[in-house]
């Protein structure tokens, strides 16, 4: 409740820009919700196998993978109020042709569509507000942002699957009733345009160019471009790890649910919708961890507890063992997104934030682009029980490796962060 009240103290002394791009993010988080939980069920409702919903997860990540530097770069030159504007609008028009569209072809390019402008957003969201807050507060603002997305997504995803439970009860086909909330869900997307349009854009370019000149005695990265580039490229080469991995789990589990279970719609968003909020807690905790035991270790910390519940999801067959272990897992696994995105930021320099940032979303991204075929065909080879546990063990397995390495990588680097952090706690 501490939190919370301070939190909301906090609020309003932040600036208009924050307020207003915390507001933008919520209907663009709630409009995607909606679509993550229901329309891998809309593709099979359509008549098309599960080889379909890999394959069009497999489209998207890809588009958003390529897209994700150019953009980056593109971000660190140019507006990025005006990118992010341009990402709602299209966003949202093409989410509502994929929830009025029916054809392979159709489906397939709007697919590639979303992954392209989901980058916008994706790659430019936190050097937006590295540029907009004090350093001294990244990671708190950092964590906030994070659980208010995810918050955000629980209510799309919550409330998509319920509405879609209500319409059918009425009776509604399933069909239309996916399609009635997908279409509600990209009007949500669209609406984000409006408090992006209102962000009064800053000299950005001067801001950052005193920002790297007061940070540069303080960091070897930023002092020598060489060494900058190999922190981003190793970076993403964990990213691209944690990618693979999550790339075979995490855009089934609707999938696993109701195919394992046969669990209802309803049920199965509120679980999802469940371990967000877990998430959401956890993120929450993550800069108190931090400010303990360094940013490296607390990532570590979180990503390995997570293990054993992600095994027990895979192996086990009781709805309510799932149901947990899966909501354990979630949490502690996401918590350290923000963490990692503090560490990424505060160790490149204000010119490359963009960039550093793209090339990790590039890494995860290209993970989940090439695991949705290899999905499919573990679960139609192995059947909905082998073929689930044998892709949460494989992600267990690349989880425990990518942990790992980023242990023995950063960890002397998380001596230097320690010794500012101090200033930094709030």
């Amino acid at each position: 409740m501490k939190f919370f009240q301070s939190t909301a103290t906090e609020w309003q002394g932040w600036s208009r820009n924050i307020r207003l791009f915390f507001l933008a993010n919520m209907l663009y988080q709630i409009g995607t919700g909606m679509f993550s939980v229901l329309y891998n069920l809309y593709i099979h409702e359509l008549g098309y196998p599960d080889a379909m919903s890999g394959k069009i997860v497999s489209m998207q990540s890809l588009a958003t993978a390529l897209c994700f530097i150019p953009i980056g770069l593109f971000g660190d030159r140019a507006s990025r109020k005006r990118l992010l504007v341009i990402g709602a609008l299209c966003s949202g028009v093409v989410l509502a042709g994929r929830s009025l569209f029916e054809t392979e072809s159709s489906l397939l390019t709007m697919a590639v569509l979303t992954g392209l402008f989901a980058a916008i957003f994706q790659v430019l969201a936190i050097p937006f507000l590295a540029t907009n807050v004090a350093k001294a507060d990244r990671l708190r603002i950092f964590s906030i942002f994070s659980a208010f997305v995810l918050a955000s997504q629980v209510g799309g995803s919550l409330g998509g699957g319920v509405i879609a439970d209500i319409m059918q009860a009425a009776g509604l086909s399933k069909l239309l009733s996916f399609k009635i909330v997908l279409l509600a869900g990209s009007i949500a997307t669209i609406a984000a345009f409006l408090p992006l349009q209102a962000i009064r854009e800053s000299a950005r370019s001067q801001k950052e160019s005193v920002e790297a000149t007061n940070e540069q005695p303080a960091s070897n990265q930023t002092a020598h471009p060489n060494k900058e580039m190999s922190f981003i490229i190793k970076f993403a080469s964990i990213q691209l790890l944690i990618g693979i991995g999550s790339g075979l789990v995490v855009p089934y589990l609707n999938l696993y649910f109701t195919n394992r279970f046969s669990i209802s719609l309803s049920a199965m968003s509120l679980l999802l919708s469940l371990g967000q909020v877990m998430t959401i807690i956890s993120m929450l905790i993550g800069p108190s961890l931090a400010n303990r035991v360094g940013q490296v270790k607390a990532i570590v910390i979180f990503q390995t507890l997570s293990l054993p519940f992600l095994l027990l999801t895979g192996f086990t067959n009781l709805l309510l063992v799932a149901s947990i272990s899966f909501l354990f897992r979630q949490a502690l696994m996401n918590a350290a997104n923000p963490l990692q995105s503090a560490i990424l930021i505060d160790r490149v320099s204000a010119k490359k934030q963009s960039l550093a940032n793209s090339c990790m979303q590039t890494a995860f991204m290209l993970g989940w682009a090439t695991m949705g075929p290899i999905h499919s065909h573990l679960i139609a080879t192995y059947g909905y029980y082998w073929g689930y546990a044998i892709t949460f063990s494989i992600t267990g397995a690349l989880y425990v490796t990518a942990s790992m390495l980023f242990f023995m990588l950063f960890r002397e680097k998380k001596t230097v962060a320690a010794v500012k952090t101090p200033s930094a706690s709030i």
